[in-house]
């Protein structure tokens, strides 16, 4: 049964400006879908079982636009390097092992529960090349409750001769033959089309996964301007772009008909940001693998600003974490720093718009998620800030700023997705 009542001090964000706050409240949930906040229940919900967390902070679930699963076993190497360097040095090595299942196994598990135990409800997920690989990863994610996109990567160039697909050919074929196996498989982990980034893909390879995304409606997930060496290599392969977006909108892989989320954006230009903007692109942003790579620090409040559709990501293993609370708190820090030490004119981030990003603008991409408002999908972290000792009385509203600061997984008290229970 999805049908219950929770009752706790509830924090959501409706609009990116300004956290909403009802404490001593009851969040009522119909057939796994919200219905509602109210200081008192009503009548026609009074038969409902009612899951007590007063003194809890009941907040939405948060969504993880953007991060790679076989990394996640190497986090924390190679953050000393930029990010050419470090995906020749330890990325690319460590994917290669991947065609291995055994070893796949061992290490998406490792993923996997680390996924399950953390506050991210619903994620967009990078695999590697290797197909059986990234279904063994979709069979595990399935059964952790989660709700995710999952990419079979494509690379058919620029990539070491142990990782690179066989022709752009043999690349479509995998992926066709993959989404047939997956796609009607499972009923919370779905395929999502993932070309690495430009370099790594020939134009006959984007071509056909053009036409894998009209035949059967996949979304689409990459990499965009992250790093001054991408952004000029990308010039050089596709001299008739008009900017680094531009390249993927020449193969109709650029949002318009299709969802389709872009990691980092760190540089993106104006007419880049406009032609985002028209089409629709998510923006994954990911302020510690930013950092860890020497990428920089992307203009968030101004895509805020001006309607971008925006996320958080932690990026791991450019990112050394999946929490999504330390996502939250580096994009407050680093767009100080960029305020301060680089543009007086994007201001920095407000707690309130780091928490709708990481609630319900990146849960967006997911539908009506991220949000309790009437008709959202109930994803929800209960957290028991209480563990956060302190001795003095303090507003609903300093508390989660504070555990956006100091709260770890061990203050999770329970986990939703889409009505159910997993922790």
């Amino acid at each position: 049964m999805n049908d219950f009542i929770l009752y706790g001090d509830i924090c959501h964000s409706p609009q990116p400006d300004r956290i909403r706050v009802e404490d001593n409240s009851y969040l009522i949930v119909e057939n796994g879908t919200c219905k509602g906040v109210f200081r008192q229940i009503p009548e026609s919900y009074e038969g409902l079982r009612v899951l007590d967390f007063r003194g809890s902070l009941i907040l939405p679930g948060m969504t993880d636009l953007h991060l790679h699963a076989p990394q996640y076993t190497f986090r924390g190497l190679g953050m000393d390097m930029e990010l050419l360097d470090w995906l020749n040095t330890y990325t690319f090595p460590e994917e290669a092992k991947y065609r291995d299942l055994e070893y796949a196994k061992a290490a998406y598990a490792i993923f996997t529960e680390g996924m399950q135990k953390s506050f991210t409800t619903r994620a967009c997920v990078f695999a590697t090349v290797h197909a059986p690989a990234t279904e063994l990863l979709m069979d595990m994610l399935e059964k952790s409750g989660l709700i995710t996109l999952v990419g079979k990567v494509n690379m058919d160039r620029n990539c070491p001769d142990y990782l690179v697909e066989k022709s752009a050919d043999a690349s479509l074929r995998d992926t066709e033959d993959w989404i047939l196996r997956t796609r009607e498989r499972y009923s919370r982990t779905k395929p999502i089309l993932t070309p690495r980034f430009i370099p790594t893909c020939s134009d006959e390879l984007m071509h056909g996964l053009r036409k894998l995304l009209l035949r059967f409606d996949l979304p689409v997930q990459s990499h965009l301007s992250e790093n001054y060496g991408e952004i000029s290599w990308v010039r050089e392969l596709c001299p008739e772009a008009e900017f680094y977006g531009d390249a993927y909108d020449r193969f109709g892989l650029f949002g318009g008909d299709h969802r389709c989320v872009m990691a980092h954006c760190v540089h993106s230009s104006e007419p880049e940001m406009a032609r985002m903007k028209k089409n629709g692109v998510w923006i994954a942003h990911s302020p510690e693998s930013n950092m860890n790579l020497s990428s920089g620090v992307a203009p968030v409040s101004m895509f805020l600003e001006r309607g971008l559709k925006v996320g958080l990501a932690t990026d791991v293993a450019a990112g050394s974490h999946v929490s999504m609370l330390r996502a939250m708190m580096h994009a407050i820090q680093v767009s100080k720093l960029r305020w301060r030490l680089l543009d007086r004119s994007v201001k920095p981030l407000t707690v309130d718009q780091a928490f709708y990003m990481a609630t319900a603008g990146g849960g967006s991409f997911f539908g009506k998620v991220g949000c309790f408002e009437p008709g959202y999908e109930f994803d929800a972290i209960v957290l028991d800030d209480g563990k956060l000792e302190r001795p003095q009385e303090i507003s609903v509203r300093d508390r989660l700023e504070r555990a956006i600061y100091l709260a770890d997984e061990s203050c999770i008290a329970a986990k939703f997705v889409a009505g159910s229970r997993i922790l």
